[in-house]
């Protein structure tokens, strides 16, 4: 299916959040094309009239985004201190459409040229990032977050369908933290493959570490209802075993198993948590059900 990509007209840019590190999200795009299996922000498409389904397979461009963020940095930069930004929350502000209409780089310009002492958070999965390196270095507190949730390139593939490979997220991690960027690795969400496999833990924790970056915010896999019908899809010609740990991810007991590894793996490689915490969105509840 090809990607269906729209021009609209949006009526604001800034958005509240109930992301525990920011007073503010933007989002210069609805809808994802990196499609990646696990993803919960597929709720999005309500918004513009898309089936959680079809999640990956459109995009809608905010055309106006740079418009309103000349309007909205006014109010900003009246608050003291200035409010904490994070793009983006629930769409990647460096997809592939982002080389065609720059959304992103035109509202980070706004905060550059403002001199805007707030935290400007980042996150995204594309080396892409890399093309506003210079650009980056003009805010004064800029963070970027890079979302690895493995080093296995084969596993990254099959789960984030058309996201870059893992291995090129972990080559721009290195290349921010060599230019004096602020980082950090979202391992977010945590793969159940790797309960199987706990040495896959810790070449996570020692790629993160080994190319500079100290600090990691850890996820669990979230799978609301409307998510498990595509997951479970996905998951019917894989093993029992991995069946098994996929349909447990959500339970209590899960995470008990699961954060101490996380946690001494943290501990061995001298990485720091953000927030102290590993987060989850769920109570108790198997995918099955």
């Amino acid at each position: 299916m090809s990607l269906k990509i729209r021009e609209i007209e949006a009526k604001s840019i800034i958005g509240t959040t109930q992301v525990p590190s920011a007073d503010y999200v933007i989002n210069p795009y609805t809808g994802c094309q990196f499609a990646c299996m696990y993803c919960f922000a597929s709720f999005m498409g309500r918004f513009v009239g898309e089936a959680n389904s079809n999640w990956g397979n459109y995009v809608y461009v905010k055309a106006n985004a740079i418009e309103l963020m000349e309007k909205d940095i006014k109010r900003l930069m009246k608050k003291n201190p200035h409010p904490k930004i994070v793009m983006s929350t629930v769409t990647d502000p460096y997809q592939g459409v982002e080389k065609k209409y720059r959304l992103t780089r035109g509202i980070l310009e706004v905060f550059a040229k403002n001199n805007y002492q707030g935290r400007v958070g980042i996150l995204t999965k594309s080396p892409m990032v890399l093309d506003d390196l210079e650009l980056l270095k003009k805010i004064p507190n800029v963070e970027v977050g890079i979302s690895i949730t493995t080093t296995d390139d084969k596993l990254s593939r099959f789960l984030e369908v058309q996201a870059p490979l893992a291995s090129a997220r972990i080559r721009t991690l290195k290349k921010l933290n060599e230019a004096g960027v602020k980082t950090y690795a979202f391992v977010g969400p945590f793969l159940p493959h790797m309960k199987l496999k706990p040495e896959l833990i810790d070449t996570l924790f020692s790629e993160i570490k080994l190319v500079g970056t100290n600090d990691v915010k850890i996820e669990y896999l979230n799978l609301p209802k409307y998510v498990r019908p595509k997951m479970n899809k996905m998951l019917l010609n894989e093993s029992e075993e991995i069946q098994n740990v996929y349909s447990t991810s959500q339970l209590k007991k899960y995470r008990e198993e699961i954060e101490p590894i996380l946690r001494t793996g943290i501990l061995k490689h001298d990485l720091k948590l953000k927030f102290d915490e590993i987060i989850h969105h769920v109570t108790d509840q198997n995918l099955v059900e």
